[in-house]
């Protein structure tokens, strides 16, 4: 059921396919429109990148089953599954499916990464326990 759900999410979007920097810069394009810092997505390996502008769903799929990055500024490792999906708003990725943060052991489950028009130069992670952390947008930006 929630496969053909999704599916019906992806109808009627742009795709970019095979072309690893064009899947690239379209992600990073995407989360510049948005307002989100253009390096939330690292992986180098993207094989392809869809966004349903009308539906408000994007995604990604990458060439391995899964990528660890950690970004070095905040010291944050952040696992990327295969395939990464998330609905889009302006300052928001929410019910977002493929995205794992570590806190000390654990591996825990991002559902939602906003900007707060309150605090602009933060960005906040939600995990599905409710817990959430904010951290200083430059940790986020391309290349970090």
């Amino acid at each position: 059921m929630a496969t053909q759900a999704i599916e019906s999410h992806r109808a009627g979007a742009d795709v970019v396919h095979g072309d690893a920097a064009a899947c690239k810069k379209a992600a990073v394009e995407l989360l510049a429109e948005i307002g989100l810092p253009q390096g939330l997505f690292p992986m180098d390996d993207m094989q392809e990148f869809g966004y349903n502008r009308e539906a408000g769903f994007m995604w990604l799929v990458q060439g391995r089953k899964k990528t660890e990055h950690t970004f070095k500024k905040i010291k944050q490792t952040v696992s990327y599954a295969g395939e990464v999906t998330a609905f889009v708003e302006k300052g928001k990725l929410k019910k977002i499916a493929g995205v794992k943060t570590k806190e000390l052991m654990l591996w825990l489950t991002v559902v939602e990464v906003y900007v707060d028009d309150a605090t602009p130069g933060k960005v906040t992670f939600k995990t599905g326990t409710g817990l959430s952390d904010s951290f200083d947008a430059t940790a986020f930006e391309l290349g970090m």
